[in-house]
């Protein structure tokens, strides 16, 4: 904790940030916990549990289950609330706090064996706009962060069904765009401007119907490296001037490889589904500089049918995969800036890439207004969580002593999901 003494003489605060989006829901680290109306309703299930068109991205091999052509078309109001304090300072509320996220799914039946879709979705990122944050000799106003990555995936699955197993490949064009601006150690602003790219991957899918009521799935994506020109270079060119990083961080930030299972049973009007999977933060480029861990993420979900109403509860968990760093003493003096290499890498996570939702609950629904045409709709909050770690709070402009305290940030999410389908 920093004596109040430091307060008066407390110049900056150090502050990066990687990431952030307008192009996010609820999520597992900067994933969303699914996409579509009718997954995220059930707590983001989609391994085992067939949601038509809107399967393509969730689990492809579950196209299969469509009866002709389906298409679904909506989108979600998200609206964080995030805030952090720095050391001392005051609680700041970060000004990106509403985004509108889009969502289409085609899926169409070729034949009995044949199946083929496509789909565009908003499906990963987060963000914080500090810029309005107050400016004075003893406080930065949390750098004044503004923050911004945005990930959109297109995808054409094809799937083919044999009896009871499906299985399925869709291939994966991801455009994403980086945007990091913050103030450094003397107040001036550090950022170059949006850097975009488009990275490959793709995902593959099986399920197999026992018939009985019973459906088990499974699904693996692949990794998806993005190149962001001169972003994380620039942003952790300061720490290098200082002496705290040895070398400036590539700009790669690659989207990481998961893998899961799930299983859905219907039994007459009643469905229970649940799903387990694992991202791989700790080996994907970027993240795993920055010392994410692996997240294991747990969806169940419910769901009752009745004439043509549809209505959906569930329920997501996963780990938070931000670590620690070992902290420095609390006062570090300009000959030692390397000993809080850690503090950074917390301040640079924590406040900057704030990826700390761990529980979603979420309801929803459908409404049939007849065999053709029907409206979705789901709605998942995420209760506050408040996760506090030593950083790097401030610096004193005369003898260049670097003060390491506590950084707290408070996250809760809300969010509304509508999307209209029609079979033909």
């Amino acid at each position: 904790m920093m004596k109040k003494s430091h307060l008066k003489i407390l110049g900056t605060s150090i502050t990066l940030s990687l990431a952030t989006s307008t192009l996010l829901h609820a999520t597992n680290g900067d994933h969303l916990i699914s996409v579509g109306a009718k997954a995220r309703g059930m707590g983001g299930v989609g391994i085992a549990m067939s949601h038509g068109a809107e399967s393509t991205l969730n689990n492809p091999a579950l196209i299969t289950k469509v009866s002709g052509t389906e298409i679904s078309f909506g989108g979600t109001v998200f609206m964080p609330d995030i805030q952090a304090e720095m050391g001392m300072a005051p609680k700041y509320t970060s000004d990106a706090d509403m985004n509108l996220i889009p969502e289409v799914s085609i899926a169409h039946k070729i034949n009995d064996s044949l199946y083929i879709g496509i789909g565009m979705w908003g499906t990963a990122g987060m963000g914080v706009d500090y810029r309005d944050a107050a400016l004075s000799p003893v406080d930065s106003g949390n750098m004044h962060m503004v923050t911004n990555l945005q990930l959109m995936q297109f995808a054409i699955p094809l799937a083919y069904k044999m009896e009871g197993f499906s299985i399925a490949v869709a291939p994966i064009i991801q455009y994403g765009s980086l945007d990091i601006n913050y103030n450094d150690f003397a107040g001036m602003s550090n950022g170059t401007g949006v850097a975009q790219d488009f990275g490959m991957g793709f995902d593959i899918g099986a399920t197999y119907d026992f018939a009985n009521g019973l459906v088990v799935g499974a699904v693996y994506k692949s990794k998806i490296d993005m190149d962001y020109t001169d972003q994380l270079s620039v942003a952790t060119q300061p720490f290098v001037d200082f002496g705290i990083f040895p070398a400036t961080m590539g700009n790669n930030l690659e989207q990481p490889a998961e893998f899961g299972v799930g299983f859905a049973y219907t039994m007459g009007q009643h469905t229970f589904a649940a799903d387990y999977k694992q991202i791989q933060w700790s080996s994907a480029k970027g993240y795993e500089e920055f010392g994410w861990d692996d997240q294991n993420v747990i969806a169940v979900g419910y769901q009752y049918t009745k004439d043509n109403w549809i209505l959906r509860l569930g329920y997501n968990h996963a780990n938070n995969p931000l670590t620690e760093f070992q902290s420095g003493p609390e006062v570090i003096t300009p000959g030692n800036y390397a000993m809080a290499a850690g503090n950074a890498l917390n301040l640079f996570n924590l406040l900057g890439f704030p990826a700390t939702a761990e529980d979603h609950y979420t309801m929803g629904g459908t409404y049939a207004f007849n065999e053709a045409f029907s409206l979705d709709f789901a709605y998942v909050y995420a209760p506050e969580t408040t996760t506090t770690m030593n950083t790097i709070v401030g610096v004193n402009p005369t003898t260049g002593d670097m003060y390491i305290g506590p950084t707290t940030v408070y996250h809760t999410e809300n969010s509304l999901s509508f999307q209209l389908t029609y079979k033909f």
